[in-house]
């Protein structure tokens, strides 16, 4: 399964993931967040685990089964620029702030905020077709939980 997924992401437009597809890629989104400032902290585990469980409504032992193919997706994935495209591709617009809010929170989980993580959130923001006001936002909600 994975490596379907890495051909679809590898292919020069990447197609629309299928409901399973976007949500490992979300996953992985949130695994590579947390990841960036070379800490993956329990913190940042716990706060992927209820971001997805809230997310897509499902539960511990299902969300602990994703976050396993997540972590091993994001090490195996192309760069985040294709990565974060065709998690656009499977995200309606109106959902996308939302979404932003959960890498910020992931982020922000650890208690350090963190330049490497701002300077991938403005990117993946930006290629989710966020302005940086949106971006801005989406930070603050994270802020206040």
């Amino acid at each position: 399964m994975l490596q379907a997924i890495l051909r679809a992401l590898s292919a020069p437009e990447p197609a629309r993931l299928p409901e399973p597809d976007a949500r490992l890629a979300l996953a992985a989104l949130l695994v590579r967040v947390a990841k960036t400032d070379g800490l993956y902290s329990a913190e940042e585990v716990e706060r992927i685990d209820r971001v997805l469980m809230s997310h897509h409504g499902i539960g511990p032992f299902e969300v602990s089964k994703l976050r396993a193919q997540a972590e091993e997706f994001e090490t195996l994935a192309p760069d985040t620029v294709r990565f974060t495209r065709a998690l656009k591709a499977a995200t309606a617009l109106e959902d996308r702030a939302a979404l932003m809010q959960a890498l910020w929170a992931v982020a922000l989980a650890d208690g350090v905020r963190d330049a490497e993580e701002d300077r991938l959130l403005r990117m993946v923001a930006s290629l989710l077709g966020l302005t940086d006001v949106e971006n801005g936002l989406a930070r603050q909600r994270a802020e206040r939980g």
